[in-house]
């Protein structure tokens, strides 16, 4: 470790040691990067993302209740109707008369827990290949969830819930444009080949089913917007974050914690994702059309030959905007490409003076190449050195 690395170490623990945190000092400092050392980036990130207040006098406290509040949340959203749960104190509901499976009553409890399990099956088929090239998220958590797994208890795991569906006729799959691919029975009886995972032992319970639980709870609490294809790519940096924490007390907590999180940053996102608002100004035709704003102020050569060969800013900015750019490079770079975006007191904006800076450090190859070499580099894009990325968007800012 170099003495100018294990310096910008020591400010940065200044930083987090004062009573009241200096938002502005602290952002200044993880624009540049933060350092995973001593659990500094997973602390950053809970204060960046408007989750621990900047009074630390209050942290103990206020992470208590919110644990609390989540427990809760587990105990009344990963249920099944008509079973009991003896360590609340209720007694067994039997099948009635005015409430069974086949109940067409929209506030009958089967009918809303059989619309929970088509949400549940396209969240387990996305976060089962949550970044198939790494090993951790198919590997057992430290702390997999005792409320759930204790045999003591009457709650059923998702993974059970979603092994024994009685959506088993068909599977469906609602993706970001409101299209609904209803596959035959046979494929979905096939969903995942019985040696692609690991099957952990009866107690365990591996960091994608955590990843699982943390986006069925978010969509039960947000029905207007529910679980959109794209979700588990904005939670799974998160989560890796925290759950990798040196800090095992922090660590512990880390399903908790990036729950909040994910909602304070889906909080500011999430008109990404609502198809009705795409055309208005929070919605994403705009930002994707800023981007082109922006390069036709930057680089207005660049911007009309991109205009000349019809290539649109929705064939390839709406995956970057809408994921954070967290399908266009590999995470460790989506990690700090992150540190800058969340310390940007104006985030989103910042992320389409990133995507403009893609754009523009690749301008050569793009003036040069015809329509499918160019829609090629914006798809699989060629650049891996974020650090270059981030300091040409900062450019674009200062020049702004």
């Amino acid at each position: 470790m170099s003495t100018a690395y294990r310096n910008r170490i020591q400010e940065f623990k200044v930083t987090l040691s004062e009573e009241n945190i200096n938002l502005k000092t602290l952002r200044e400092l993880c624009f540049n990067g933060i350092p995973f050392e001593g659990g500094i980036r997973a602390l950053c990130w809970k204060i960046l993302l408007n989750y621990l207040p900047l009074d630390q006098t209050l942290w103990e406290s206020f992470l208590k209740k919110q644990r609390e509040v989540y427990s809760q949340f587990l105990k009344e959203m990963i249920i099944q109707p008509g079973i009991a749960k003896a360590n609340l104190g209720l007694s067994r509901e039997d099948v009635t008369m005015e409430d069974h499976p086949l109940n067409p009553n929209p506030d009958s409890r089967w009918n809303t827990y059989f619309k929970d399990n088509e949400i549940l099956l396209q969240i387990d088929k996305d976060v089962r290949r949550l970044y198939p090239d790494m090993a951790f998220f198919q590997r057992p958590t430290e702390y997999p969830c005792q409320l759930i797994l204790d045999p003591q208890n009457d709650y059923e795991t998702l993974r059970r819930r979603v092994e024994q569906t009685t959506l088993k006729a068909q599977t469906v799959n609602r993706n970001r444009s409101g299209v609904t691919n209803v596959s035959s029975p046979g494929k979905a009886l096939n969903l995942y080949p019985s040696n692609e995972y690991e099957v952990l032992p009866s107690g365990s319970e591996a960091h994608w089913e955590v990843v699982e639980r943390i986006l069925f709870i978010y969509a039960k609490l947000n029905p207007g917007i529910a679980y959109v294809q794209g979700m588990n790519e904005i939670v799974g940096p998160i989560y890796y974050t925290f759950a990798t924490d040196p800090n095992s007390e922090w660590k512990e907590h880390a399903e908790a914690d990036t729950f909040f999180c994910f909602t304070n940053l889906m909080s500011e996102n999430r008109d990404n994702f609502i198809k009705s608002l795409d055309d208005s100004q929070c919605g994403i035709t705009y930002k994707m059309e800023s981007v082109y704003s922006m390069l036709k102020d930057k680089d207005l050569e660049l911007y009309l030959k991109l205009e000349e060969q019809n290539i649109k800013p929705q064939y390839f900015t709406f995956r970057w905007l809408t994921l954070l750019l967290s399908q266009e490079f590999l995470l460790p770079d989506v990690i700090r490409i992150w540190d800058t975006l969340f310390s940007d007191q104006d985030r989103f904006h910042f992320l389409i003076l990133v995507c403009c800076a893609m754009l523009i450090l690749i301008r050569e190859s793009l003036l040069a190449g015809d329509f499918t070499v160019n829609m090629r580099s914006l798809q699989d894009y060629p650049i891996s050195d974020v650090h270059t990325i981030l300091t040409k968007a900062k450019e674009l800012q200062d020049n702004s």
